[in-house]
């Protein structure tokens, strides 16, 4: 398998769709990751792990219907040219 464009795109896809399967009650809150671990008091700066806990629910909002339609473009485009 070549590194082109194509392979860079389809990596970015498999692990954008591996963080958005992420279940916050069965995996997440067992690693310690849930919603109710890493809240801060009010004026302090949210740390990494917060920071990631909200880019991962951000991922599993905006990017649903996205990911619909580019897993499915990707589909398409491996029957169609191996």
């Amino acid at each position: 398998m070549a590194f082109t464009l194509y392979s860079l795109l389809q990596a970015s896809l498999l692990i954008v769709n591996a963080v958005a399967v992420l279940h916050e009650e069965r995996f997440l809150r067992h690693v310690g990751w849930g919603t109710d671990q890493g809240i801060g008091g009010f004026g302090e700066e949210p740390g990494i792990k917060a920071q990631l806990m909200n880019l991962i629910r951000s991922i599993r909002t905006v990017m649903r219907v996205p990911l619909i339609a580019l897993n499915s473009i990707t589909i398409v485009l491996l029957l169609l040219f191996g």
